[in-house]
């Protein structure tokens, strides 16, 4: 194979296993890391599940290795784990059907297979999506209390007892009652483990202790006989390869409800258990996860684990925990463990008898201690009270009802802190910095001044039915007897309602009563789409819509420099006055139609206004600048003029209007265009080039759409420009 061909290769490979290569040392060593301690693990949940001890064994060979062709997460590990295993231990005492019986061994790959059907049935539905509306504080108050529930299960076997099943109470519970199990050497052994990785954690934290105190029990266990003395080992199991399974699908006739409804429970704590933990390290070290092709890999190892007889398969929080804390960055350390696994099954299982269960116990501790969010949690109790009551809450959430209802009271939880900033958003009053030439909160810029008779409104956040009371209040809160105008700065604004709009239209109306101006600004443009969609176009063709604050002010007659409250603006903190093409933002592909429209409008009022004495009237006067639309600002003036001329003329050629009273009217635009001109040059000698610029390019296609029109108001044109010597 050539070098091209070669490097091709590599990039088609998947990178959560190419990551490995540069990692290689850890992740083969996490590996066997994880399938050394998925042993004890994996044994307590197959037999809490129904099945002998050796099924958590195979559940941690053939399911994890396709998990690892399938993820798209790097390092996140699967095996037989807590929660589903407790959950088909209680299916099978429900349906009276006894452990490790020959129903049992029927009934539950029949399961395991439903649950990967599920994970095809989310797959299809793209149910993955959910898990991206969980926050910050619902994952980690999940992720914690999901691991505080395991150590709570593993706690009894650090004193000899067993493992329990549950939420808080029943786990509390099943400790009190195994508290006549208590065995002292049992227990200083399990928290004497726990002590001593935890220290070393941060005295010597390359030094992979978890593996140090496995070999140390052991070499207890064969040199001082460890049994002899009370302490619990892991029980004998027959090594070998599993046999694959035959599903026994004729189990479904007598319990169809059951096993579909079981099931389906199953894969939704599947999901969100692993997709949140999943989420929770993708986070934290910024992979691509793809939440829906996830689903296909919990399909195809719950596939795995039926074939294989295994009770279903899940995403493993203590595991991950661990391989994360030996510097696990892909998918080599599970082809490691499963390949570990393999060699466990041919050929170690006799060494199984020489390990003790509290120095596992107090192994799978730490790592769940690992993963418990507490610098989180302290963090939002510091910054945020609100997020911090929220991970409390889907802490104990997942304690007290279990991962489902934790899950659905986090979602609940998240959804409702959305509806609360939304309906809530932050809003600030507007003013004016003297000597600077911007508009600046009041509340944060104690310099800033507010304009007189002016309100100026910031919200920021979408506007619909739950917050525009909020709006109007705070406007109408603002405002006092001597308010002229109330501006909106709403560039916060992305999405607007039905309702929103239809109170935006009377609130107008009301204000307007009133004799104050409305207006609408610094929005990108598409909420004119969204409101003209809506049936607000109203809003739009009366100029309640205007592109910056400093144009809605000028509608409303105020110019720079501003009268402020207090004090006035001095001439030299003047900026350049903004000339856009206004109309082109509120209208977008309407806008060539909307000026003819307006154009035609202004013509026909021209007419109805003028008298026989045209001639020495300046009817056209002040009109021009106060459209139907309000104040145009200067390019959208000198667009509409040009319109105006053309359609004067499509008049005079009508007959509607004397050859001489449309050279007049001409005249007057021209002499309106060039007092325009002087003030742009003014303001601005740059915006000047770009007001020529736009009007070459609006009278090039005047030219190609009315060409003759467009060449008798160009012969007008020259004639007075020759008149003036020009």
């Amino acid at each position: 194979m050539n070098r091209d061909n070669k490097k091709k290769t590599t990039e088609q490979f998947p990178k959560k296993l190419i990551a490995g290569k540069v990692h290689l040392k850890n992740d083969v060593l996490s590996g066997i890391i994880v399938a050394l301690v998925s042993i004890p693990i994996s044994m307590g949940y197959a037999q809490i599940a129904g099945l002998p001890a050796i099924y958590g064994l195979y559940g941690s060979l053939l399911p994890i290795l396709v998990f690892a062709f399938l993820t798209t997460s790097p390092q996140f590990v699967v095996g037989v784990d807590a929660m589903p295993a407790a959950m088909v231990g209680g299916l099978l005492a429900t349906l009276g059907i006894q452990a490790e019986s020959e129903e049992a061994f029927k009934i539950i790959p029949v399961i395991s297979w439903l649950v990967a059907l599920w994970f095809l049935v989310f797959y299809v539905l793209r149910a993955g999506r959910i898990v991206k509306y969980i926050s910050t504080p619902v994952m980690g108050g999940f992720i914690s209390g999901v691991g505080t529930s395991i150590i709570l299960m593993q706690m009894p076997k650090l004193w000899g007892g067993s493992a329990g099943t549950g939420e808080l109470i029943q786990l509390l519970r099943n400790m009190w009652n195994q508290r006549h199990l208590f065995h002292r050497v049992s227990f200083a052994l399990g928290v004497g483990t726990i002590v001593i990785i935890l220290v070393c954690k941060k005295l010597i934290p390359k030094v992979p202790m978890l593996v140090v105190m496995m070999i140390v029990g052991m070499l207890l266990q064969i040199f001082f006989h460890l049994d002899q003395y009370g302490v619990k080992l892991l029980p004998q199991v027959a090594g070998g390869l599993p046999k694959l399974v035959v599903p026994h699908f004729s189990v479904l006739k007598y319990n169809t409800v059951d096993l579909f409804m079981q099931s389906l429970s199953i894969a939704a704590v599947v999901m969100t258990q692993t997709l949140l933990a999943t989420g929770n390290y993708a986070m934290k070290y910024q992979d691509a996860v793809d939440n829906n092709k996830e689903l296909l890999a919990y399909a195809g190892m719950n596939s795995a684990g039926a074939i294989v007889g295994c009770c279903p398969i899940n995403g493993s929080v203590s595991r991950s925990g661990i391989a994360d804390n030996f510097g696990c960055k892909s998918q080599v350390m599970s082809i490691s463990a499963s390949a570990t696994m393999l060699v466990i099954l041919l050929f170690g299982t006799p060494l199984l008898e020489y390990l003790p269960v509290p120095f596992l116990t107090g192994i799978v501790m730490t790592a769940l201690i690992g993963i418990i969010e507490f610098s989180l949690a302290k963090r939002l109790r510091k910054t945020s009270k609100n997020e911090w009551v929220i991970f409390m809450i889907s802490f104990f959430g997942v304690l007290l009802f279990g991962t489902v209802y934790g899950v659905m009271i986090g979602c609940i939880l998240s959804f409702g802190a959305v509806a609360i900033k939304a309906v809530a958003p932050s809003t600030a009053l507007l003013g004016r910095i003297p000597g600077e030439g911007n508009f600046y909160p009041m509340n944060r810029n104690s310099s800033a001044r507010p304009i007189k008779e002016t309100v100026i409104y910031r919200f920021n956040g979408n506007l619909f039915f739950a917050n525009i009371d909020k709006f109007e209040n705070d406007i109408e809160g603002a405002m006092k007897a001597d308010t002229k105008q109330v501006v909106v700065d709403a560039r916060g604004i992305d999405n607007i309602d039905i309702t929103a709009v239809d109170r935006l239209l009377i609130f107008r109306e009301k204000l307007r009563k009133q004799g104050i101006h409305f207006y609408i600004t610094e929005h990108d443009g598409s909420l004119n789409d969204q409101i003209r969609k809506l049936g607000g176009e109203r809003l739009i063709d009366e100029g309640v819509m205007r592109r910056t604050i400093t144009l809605a002010l000028r509608d409303a007659g105020l110019h720079k420099p501003y009268d402020l409250e207090g004090t006035t603006e001095s001439k030299s903190s003047i900026e350049s006055e903004e000339r856009l093409a206004e109309f082109e933002w509120a209208f977008g592909n309407e806008a060539e139609a909307r000026f003819e429209q307006m154009a035609r409008e202004t013509a026909e009022h021209l007419i109805d206004t003028m008298t026989g004495d045209a001639q020495h009237q300046d009817v056209f006067g002040t009109y021009a600048l106060q459209t139907s639309w309000g104040v145009l600002g200067r390019y959208d003036e000198d667009e509409f003029f040009d319109y105006l001329e053309i359609v004067l003329e499509q008049m005079a050629n009508q007959g509607r209007l004397t050859l001489e009273d449309a050279t007049h009217l001409e005249q007057l635009i021209e002499e309106r265009r060039e007092k325009g001109e002087v003030r742009v040059q003014e303001l601005n000698p740059k915006a000047m080039d770009i007001l020529l610029k736009h009007r070459r390019a609006i009278r090039d296609q005047l030219k190609e759409q009315l060409p003759e029109e467009y060449a008798r108001v160009h012969n007008l044109r020259k004639q007075r420009r020759l008149e003036k010597g020009l």
